[in-house]
């Protein structure tokens, strides 16, 4: 009596046993669980490709007409940190008649810029009307002088122009030009002041003869 109630008691303990471990099993992680992890982290990287994509700056679009005395004239395309000896390449760079000394090399470039290389000897240049009307255009020539139109503009002059202003020789002036280069365009006569070398002295006497548009 005793044997068959340990068999049986042996028996239920196994039949335990084995249900405890299929338990175990059932509900043990497998391979749903990593699926489950994998989708997640594939939506996570998915929303963070979008963020990216939708905060990507669109690049800016810079049109340069070049004009004068260049092998190809025509209107070109910027890059932003170009000067105007970056688009004068571009064109195909000079011809033998152009007058390099009155342009401004190193002058950054702008959207709806003209630059107009003038020939040697040339006087009385008629620039098209958005050279220094449009919203953000600038004519980087020295063809026609500064200084004949009355004014003198700080931020198309070239040294030669500056050179005409009481009190500015040629140190003065190439201060003015690196000024312009490095913080950008004068936005009020006043800000000459900032160039080194010109106090309110010298300023004084130049208010009346120097523009900014």
């Amino acid at each position: 009596m005793d044997k068959i109630l340990k068999k049986k008691m042996a028996m239920i303990a196994a039949a335990v046993a084995t249900g405890a471990v299929g338990v175990y099993f059932f509900f043990q992680p497998g391979k749903e669980l990593v699926e489950t992890e994998d989708i997640f982290a594939v939506s996570a990287n998915d929303g963070i490709d979008e963020m990216t994509t939708e905060t990507e700056a669109e690049p800016l679009i810079i049109k340069v007409d070049v004009k004068g005395a260049v092998q190809a004239p025509g209107i070109f395309t910027a890059e932003a940190g170009d000067r105007v000896i970056d688009l004068i390449s571009k064109a195909g760079s000079f011809t033998d008649k152009a007058d390099k000394d009155k342009v401004n090399f190193a002058q950054l470039v702008e959207d709806q810029m003209v630059i107009y290389v003038p020939k040697i000897g040339e006087e009385g240049i008629e620039l098209p009307e958005n050279a220094s009307a449009a919203s953000s255009g600038t004519a980087a020539t020295g063809g026609a002088s500064e200084s004949s139109r009355g004014q003198v503009n700080l931020n198309t002059a070239t040294k030669e122009d500056l050179e005409t202003l009481s009190g500015i020789g040629t140190s003065k002036a190439t201060a003015i030009l690196e000024y312009r280069d490095t913080i950008g365009k004068f936005k009020q006569i006043d800000e000459l002041k900032n160039v080194s070398g010109i106090g309110d002295k010298t300023f004084e006497k130049l208010k009346d003869s120097i523009s900014v548009k």
